[in-house]
Formats: C-alpha cells, sequence, structure tokens
C-alpha cells in the first residue's frame, strides 16, 4: 500500500521526488501545495508536469472526506469524517473572538470504556496514522476558512496509546502547519511507562492528565484501567514530567454529582497535587444517554473550586462548548445526531 504524503515533512517530500526521478525543488513546491493550499490529490498540482501527474494517480494524499457536519448554537462544529477505509472519526471546532481550537481524535474509537464517556461505550478499532490526525486540522481551517491556533487531542481515543503517530502528528502541526508547541494539548487517563516516554522528548506541548478522582477506589470506579496504573504513581510520574519539561501539567477532572464532588473529594485533591506546577480545570459533567450520572448544580461545583483555591491549587471551571450538537467533552460517539 502506498504512504500518504500528508504528514512529511520538507525533506521526507524533497527526498521522496527524487526518488520518481523529479528534481529536488519539486519537494518545496508539494510541501507548499500540502500544507499551504491544501491539495487533496496530485492532479491538483498544476506546476508538476502533466505526464507525472497521470501516472501518479493512485498516490494517495492523505485526505479525509466530510461524512457530516452539524453545528452548536454556540458556533461550535462537529465533524464526522471518513477515512481511506470508510471508518468514521469525529472531530470539533471550536470558534471564539481570538482563536480557533480544534479537538482531534487519536485512535477510531476508544479501548479505555470509562464509565461517563461516550466514546469509550463504541469499543475500539483501530489506531490513526499521524497524517489521519494532522488532515482533522486542515479541514476544520479550511471549513472555517480560518488559522487554527490552539489543538487539543482530546477527541475519541487514547493518545498515549498511539504514542509514536501522536508526536509525529505533534511534530507536524507544529513544523509543517505553523501551530506553537505550546499550543498543543495531548490528554491522557494515564497509561503506564508511557509519560516519561513523552517526557524524554522534550516537547513543549501542555500534558492533560484526565484525572476525575482524588482517591484510587473511586478512579477504578470510573476508569477501569486505574487498576492497571496506581493514582501514586501516576501523580509521581507526572512531577517528574514537571521537572524533566519545565511545563505545568494540568489535571481534567470532570464534575459527576454525588460521586466525586464533596468537600472530602475536593480536600483529597488538593493533597494530591500539592507542590508542583499544576492547574486544575473543573468540568461539569456533559450527559450521556447511556449512565445516569448527573451534572451537579452550580453552588456544589463553585464550593468545590473554592475548597481547591483556599489549599493553593490552581484551579479554573470550564463549561464545555458544543453541548447541543453532541460536541462537548465526553459525547463524541462517531455517528450522526437525529
Amino acid at each position: 500500500m502506498l504512504s500518504p504524503l500528508l504528514g512529511k515533512s520538507l525533506p521526507e517530500l524533497t527526498e521522496w521526488v527524487q526518488e520518481q526521478g523529479q528534481p529536488a525543488y519539486r519537494g518545496k513546491q508539494l510541501y507548499q501545495w500540502l500544507y499551504q493550499k491544501g491539495a487533496r490529490s496530485l492532479s491538483e498540482i498544476t506546476v508538476f508536469p502533466k505526464q507525472w501527474r497521470e501516472n501518479l494517480q493512485d498516490q494517495p494524499i492523505g485526505r479525509s472526506t466530510i461524512a457530516h457536519r452539524s453545528i452548536a448554537p454556540d458556533e461550535t462544529r462537529k465533524y464526522l469524517l471518513r477515512l481511506h477505509d470508510s471508518e468514521l472519526i469525529e472531530t470539533v471546532g471550536i470558534p471564539t473572538a481570538k482563536r480557533l481550537t480544534v479537538c482531534v481524535s487519536s485512535q477510531v474509537g476508544c479501548p479505555m470504556s470509562c464509565d461517563f464517556c461516550a466514546t469509550g461505550k463504541g469499543g475500539f478499532t483501530r489506531n490513526l496514522q499521524a497524517h489521519e490526525i494532522v488532515d482533522q486540522v486542515m479541514t476544520v481551517a479550511e471549513d472555517f476558512q480560518q488559522r487554527v491556533s490552539h489543538v487539543v487531542f482530546m477527541g475519541m481515543g487514547e493518545p498515549l496509546l498511539n504514542l509514536e503517530e501522536v508526536i509525529k502528528a505533534v511534530k507536524s502541526l507544529n513544523q509543517d502547519i505553523g501551530i506553537g508547541q505550546r499550543n498543543l494539548t495531548v490528554s491522557t487517563v494515564g497509561i503506564p511507562k508511557t509519560i516519561p516516554k513523552l517526557a524524554a522528548e522534550k516537547l513543549q506541548i501542555t500534558l492533560a492528565i484526565s484525572l476525575h478522582a482524588s482517591n484510587q477506589v473511586l478512579r477504578e470506579q470510573l476508569i477501569p484501567s486505574g487498576g492497571g496504573y496506581p493514582l501514586l504513581q501516576l501523580i509521581a510520574d507526572c512531577r517528574d514530567y514537571v521537572e524533566k519539561t519545565h511545563r505545568r501539567i494540568s489535571f481534567e477532572y470532570i464534575l459527576l454529582a454525588g460521586v466525586n464532588d464533596t468537600p472530602n473529594h475536593a480536600q483529597e485533591l488538593a493533597q494530591l497535587l500539592r507542590g508542583f506546577q499544576t492547574h486544575v480545570n473543573l468540568i461539569p459533567y456533559n450527559p450521556i444517554s447511556e449512565v445516569d450520572y448527573q451534572r451537579p448544580d452550580k453552588n456544589r461545583i463553585e464550593a468545590f473550586q473554592t475548597a481547591l483555591q483556599d489549599a493553593n491549587i490552581a484551579v479554573s471551571i470550564r463549561y464545555s462548548r458544543g453541548l447541543e450538537a453532541d460536541a462537548a467533552c465526553g459525547q463524541l460517539r462517531a455517528k450522526q445526531n437525529s
């Protein structure tokens, strides 16, 4: 099977054109047409000789097609993208006055089966390749006719189970698309032995840990894989990550009414995170049909925030965008809304 061209660097594309018997300068032409003009096939690249284009008509670029798009009242757009093998993934474009953020998927489905998340209810099919991640960002930029400023790996899948391709995608988004590494966030529920590997890359991205629990028993209840990665070991790896990268870690904590939102939970969480560079994002739960969890009321959410602030933990409340289009955190499931 021919390897798609998207996701390759300028040196890699230059080497590729030379292997095809073309002069090296065509590598730069190809690079510009891929990343700046968004070419979807080599036949579009009119600066290439016609005969060569015809010879390469089976060579894939690596772009997806939009199978469905829905727009929430807050202008968040959710895309159902069809890949080369007809698998479907979801991508979300989140606009504000000053930025355009893309929430990308890293896998088709997700194997983690977190109890409160729609994606995990659908099972796992396969990892995405780097070009399939980069394509998501390009597709959203084209649809909005706007430059993407931020990318969060918080869509379908567990990024650290696809670490090699995610790192390739991060480097391509930075070097080829031109998004600063500090505007790239990789989220994980925590996979043993992968956070040290990510730390060794010395990237300037933000690492976001989907914590959602303040103790081991509760974490195993909400995240089935939590039993294989004790909370104290996860936090120890996070402390080591901060020491090696000098980058603050973000901890994501979905608030579930009556489950993990009591003052005692807040105190446990503060004790767990005390003493290193962190920021907690409190995310009021976004409902899905498969489970009966509820979102806490506003007073309870704010009380949890205040308890963390009183313990000198940096914290903010993040209400998810795109709720009405099932495009919010925990709602992605690779199907059209009825």
